[in-house]
């Protein structure tokens, strides 16, 4: 038996900190060594013994926790995941912990914390154990410069596939990727490199409500391409990508030859909304053989068996490799089906994108 997850708890609210500590100490994979309430006596405690996590606030007394990431991660690394409250200026700090080292975010409200944690658990938990199995070392760095009970499916959105109904072989190819622990960066890696001609991307990457726009507007000014946060109702067009919003599920639909994406509510899919699988199915049924998936990494199965139903209806799937994953759950779950054609490192999938997309 595989031993238990050792958290350390930093927040400067104690309400929070208890919160916390009883949620993860709740599940037998999870450990809470200690909690901290500012980083200078998480320091003290990290000294004493080396957590396998550490979730983090963001802005707490003597240092905030930007800060601290930082110098932890120069000094001596260790997985964190980091919580914020849901403001879009507390987005982009979130996007500073991710570019300094950070696993994941957990986003909290300003007030009535506690009970959105307690509903929180499932999400707090997996986030935990995704960042205990992450390898810090595969984190691209920068160039210079309520939870249902069960784990429901992609049929909840879309009905399971019966006869395709995308066109024959087209001219246009749309690419559908799939990320999630680990996948900011990682997508940024991919998305830095790319052409502004490039095929059309549409991505779900795990990540929640008023985070995703932030991201596209980090990615829109790094890369050649057009990134955005994904409307109902966009084209996708060469050169641009589409990012799903965080909290709603992104479909691919059709009308003639354009292709574009729908946004819809709904419950969560494979644990996650928006869901890969939801993505992926609606991309087998509208594109087929005109689509390329790309599973990356994260934790979980969430992708798997869309990418399956992709390359039954035609299209050419792609799953990245263990060795440049920070979490090799989701890519090894759909290795395991049998899903991908082709299994590449992070900095093969661009050009895999322009080979397989080539008109």
């Amino acid at each position: 038996m595989a031993s238990p997850i050792r958290v350390l708890v930093v927040d400067d609210s104690a309400s929070v900190r208890q919160t916390l500590a009883t949620i993860l100490g709740e599940d037998p994979d999870i450990e809470v060594i200690g909690t901290a309430a500012d980083p200078f006596v998480a320091a003290k405690r990290i000294h004493d013994e080396v957590p396998d996590v550490i979730t983090l606030d963001v802005e707490m007394p003597r240092m905030d926790g930007i800060t601290f990431l930082r110098r932890l991660m120069s000094q001596r690394p260790v997985p964190v995941v980091m919580c914020s409250s849901l403001t879009e200026a507390g987005s982009e700090t979130l996007l500073q912990a991710l570019e300094a080292g950070a696993v994941d975010v957990i986003q909290k409200p300003r007030v009535g914390v506690a009970q959105f944690l307690v509903e929180s658990r499932l999400r707090i938990c997996d986030a935990v154990k995704a960042a205990g199995r992450a390898r810090l070392h595969c984190l691209p760095r920068r160039r210079p410069v309520a939870v249902p009970p069960k784990k429901l499916t992609a049929d909840v959105i879309l009905a399971p596939p019966r006869a395709s109904q995308a066109m024959a072989r087209t001219t246009e190819t749309v690419v559908c990727i799939g990320a999630s622990t680990g996948g900011t960066e990682s997508l940024r890696a991919l998305l830095e490199v790319l052409p502004a001609d490039c095929p059309p991307i549409l991505i779900v990457q795990h990540m929640p409500e008023m985070f995703t726009a932030a991201f596209a507007r980090r990615l829109n000014g790094l890369c050649d391409v057009e990134v955005k946060e994904a409307a109902d109702g966009d084209t996708a067009l060469r050169g641009r990508v589409l990012i799903a919003p965080g909290d709603r599920h992104m479909l691919l639909q059709r009308s003639g030859a354009r292709y574009y994406v729908g946004i819809k509510d709904g419950p969560l899919v494979s644990r996650h909304r928006p869901s890969v699988d939801v993505l992926f199915r609606s991309a087998a049924r509208w594109a087929g053989s005109n689509a390329v998936g790309i599973i990356m990494t994260g934790m979980g199965d969430d992708g798997a068996r869309g990418l399956l139903e992709m390359k039954q209806a035609g299209a050419h799937t792609v799953a990245q490799d263990e060795a440049t994953s920070v979490v090799f759950g989701m890519p090894k779950e759909a290795i395991a089906l049998g899903a991908a054609d082709r299994v590449l490192p992070l900095d093969r999938l661009a050009s895999e994108i322009l080979r397989a997309g080539a008109p």
